[in-house]
């Protein structure tokens, strides 16, 4: 009976599709899941085939829901990749092993495997959409059943999902996926704001079905007045873009008066337009609330007409308007362009972002760096510039002359020195603006800086930044050790020529594990090697090596001399650095760990190791030389001074509430001050707590928000840095 729903399913879309290999799939899974069950006690094979039973109402092909049933035999099953090869032709067994995790490759680290994880999805996408298409639908489903997971797993899956799933699920224009994955996530995260909005919209919801039916009457009025035919439909705008909405701007959900959006259909591209100018003869449009996404299509290939007008009783409300194309568009995104004629596949569609993603990101060797520049890069805010010749640009949301240079060309990247915008001067850390025309001004002598990193916003642009700075700081390096080791070699009378000529150096280099003598001397340049060990291996068992006149103190590169000035006091956290003792250590108070935080060490001049947290904006951009691995002491418990901000409605016992909110969780309240805005009646409240570890804050924030009233609570940070030294 379930095989024959999924037949039905493919049917319903698809115009011929191979039901024999389907049914075999569904066979192969259910006979490989047999024996499992999900954490609800549910058998697992029904979470495959939900699975593919969302990739059919994606529109997929035969192979992507075969993919879908399989996802999992490889990762959970005793099915290697070759039996799956044998049974499957070969695009079905891409698109799983994209989809599976890669259990078989040791890592150094559980973030290692994450980022891994990430860039093996992100090359499959440049070769085949299919795979991140199955991969959603996966995790669609998992969202939907995640609530048999204990908690701290469920939290982790959630926020993975927010910060990456849903927004690929955006850049590909699956919007319904989308949003239903923000939903889900907001209610695993923070399930008081979900409730509460729901408790809310269930309260309003005969008023506001009634607006909806009303509305949607009067705009077909309209526009049939006007001899525009068109479908209209009405809804309620999502959880999550309601919440987002209300930690922007630090209003309560009564406030929000724009909770409509209407789509307008009609049959032509010019009829949109027409729609457009009727709508806003018929209602005041807000000024600054328009945007043509039909002239500028967003990259996932997004059209539409938008505008926000004041409706009828006053309340705010979007219209959206697309022709019948469009809408199919945006309502199933690149899966809308699918092609079921022989011999093509997905490689036909426009996914250059993701191959520029996956080419500017190749480089990095920090996890954390990589998932962060991801995460950037998924982002759905573009702006359009303009190039001198009227050329359209897309560029990241506040992105500024560096990042335009570089996405022309790497070397006017490299060599800018000033930017036009408009025809006039800007600094380069100018923030760039819809329309703008952008002219750069290069100079041969110029070479990026590293304080560009702090204003770019592109990942081609980092990158190119980061891949000259490092080129630059390895080149000082190999001088620096070339020079150590040919000044003792002078002292032991041996020639550097002749044991170069003699591969000695090359030689000694794959002893160290290097394949060419120059990342040897690098590696001496940055003080990671002894010249007195690389010359024990050129010379072993020879009595040259007695004339060896280096001692340990006399060959401390500048790195080791900033670190050993601050390696004379004992630790002033419970933080352990590798491989050393009796180091200055203090937290960085750009990001102020807490105890539990991911965390990294940064060695600063003269004033010990900063403690930052691993996803810290200030870390990232730093010489990566100078980062060292640190972890917390497992046996030391230390309280920690936390600063606390909320804003909230005001009311008669709002501190009271909060302060027992706190009280409940053994803390006391240091110090608070409250101010009341009487235009607006928001209280904003600030204060002081003693917490012990990241995870009591967490609950400590939890409690505030469950208080009645609350809209925002966040912990403050200083803004200073602590990378510069």
């Amino acid at each position: 009976m379930q095989f024959q729903e999924l037949a039905e399913k493919i049917k319903s879309y698809h115009p011929s599709p191979d039901l024999e290999l389907l049914e075999k799939a569904y066979n192969f899974a259910f006979k490989a899941h047999e024996t499992q069950v999900r954490a609800s006690g549910e058998p697992y094979f029904l979470h495959v085939f939900e699975t593919a039973m969302l990739a059919c109402e994606l529109k997929l092909d035969t192979d992507s829901v075969a993919a879908a049933l399989l996802h999992d035999v490889i990762e959970d099953c005793s099915i290697c990749e070759e039996e799956l090869l044998k049974a499957f032709n070969p695009e079905i067994s891409l698109i799983v092993q994209g989809v599976s995790k890669l259990t078989n490759i040791r890592f150094d680290s559980k973030e290692t495997k994450q980022a891994e994880n990430f860039r093996k999805m992100l090359i499959a996408m440049a070769q085949d959409v299919r795979v991140v298409l199955v991969k959603l639908c996966d995790r669609l489903h998992n969202m939907r059943t995640i609530g048999h997971l204990p908690d701290v797993k469920r939290h982790r899956i959630a926020l993975e999902t927010q910060e990456i799933y849903a927004p690929i699920a955006n850049r590909l224009g699956l919007y319904p996926v989308k949003s239903e994955l923000e939903d889900l996530c907001l209610l695993h995260l923070r399930p008081e704001i979900y409730h509460q909005i729901d408790q809310s919209f269930e309260q309003s919801k005969p008023e506001r079905t009634k607006l909806i039916n009303k509305t949607s009457e009067t705009i077909k009025n309209v526009l049939a007045e006007a001899g525009v035919s068109g479908k209209i439909y009405g809804r309620s705008k999502h959880y999550y873009s309601i919440w987002q909405k209300m930690e922007r701007q630090g209003i309560s959900f009564e406030e929000i008066h724009d909770l409509l959006a209407f789509r307008v259909i009609v049959p032509t591209l010019r009829a949109c337009y027409e729609t457009l100018g009727i709508v806003h003869s018929a209602w005041k449009p807000v000024p600054g609330l328009f945007k043509d996404y039909i002239a500028m299509p967003k990259p996932n290939m997004y059209q539409s007409l938008h505008t926000t007008v004041v409706g009828l009783e006053g309340q705010r409300i979007e219209i959206q308007m697309r022709t019948p194309e469009m809408h199919r568009v945006a309502e199933e995104g690149v899966a809308a362009h699918w092609r079921y004629k022989e011999g093509e596949n997905s490689k036909g569609f426009d996914l250059k972002w993701i191959t520029d993603l996956v080419d500017t990101q190749a480089y990095l060797n920090s996890p954390d760096e990589f998932i962060q520049s991801v995460k950037a890069e998924l982002f759905p805010d573009d702006i359009f510039v303009f190039t001198p010749n009227g050329d359209l640009i897309r560029l990241p949301f506040e992105s500024c002359p560096i990042d335009f240079a570089f996405y022309v060309h790497t070397d006017i990247g490299n060599t800018t020195t000033g930017a036009k915008v408009n025809g006039q001067m800007v600094q380069l850390s100018h923030q760039l603006s819809n329309g703008d025309t952008v002219e750069i001004i290069t100079n041969r002598n110029q070479n990026p800086r590293r304080d560009w990193l702090n204003f770019t916003k592109s990942s081609k642009a980092k990158q190119k930044i980061r891949s000259f700075l490092k080129s630059s700081e390895r080149a000082r390096s190999l001088a620096f050790g070339t020079d150590l080791i040919m000044k003792e070699l002078k002292i032991i009378g041996q020639n550097f020529k002749k044991l170069e000529k003699a591969n000695k150096f090359t030689q000694a280099a794959n002893a160290f594990g290097f394949q060419h003598q120059s990342d040897l001397f690098a590696e001496i340049g940055y003080g990671k090697i002894k010249v007195k060990d690389v010359l024990l291996k050129i010379f072993p068992h020879s009595e040259v090596t007695d004339k060896l006149s280096i001692e340990e103190d006399e060959q401390v590169t500048p790195l080791q001399r900033i670190f050993r000035k601050a390696a004379t006091s004992k630790n002033s956290a419970p933080v352990k650095i590798a491989g050393m003792d009796q180091v200055l250590v203090r937290y960085a108070r750009c990001c102020e760990p807490l105890s539990g935080d991911r965390i990294i060490g940064f060695i600063t001049r003269g004033r010990g190791v900063s403690i930052h947290r691993k996803d810290c904006t200030q870390i990232m951009n730093c010489d990566p030389q100078r980062l060292i691995p640190v972890q917390w002491e497992t046996d030391v418990e230390e309280q920690r001074k936390v600063r606390i901000t909320l804003i909230a409605s005001d009311r008669t016992g709002l501190l009271a509430a909060v302060s027992t909110a706190v009280s409940n969780c053994g803390v006391s309240i240091l110090y608070s001050d409250t101010t009341v805005q009487q235009e607006t009646r928001k209280a904003l409240i600030n204060f002081e707590i003693m917490v012990n570890n990241s995870e009591h804050l967490n609950k400590i924030r939890r409690a505030i928000e469950m208080v009645p009233g609350v809209i925002k609570v966040e912990r403050v940070i200083s803004k200073s840095s602590d990378t510069n030294q």
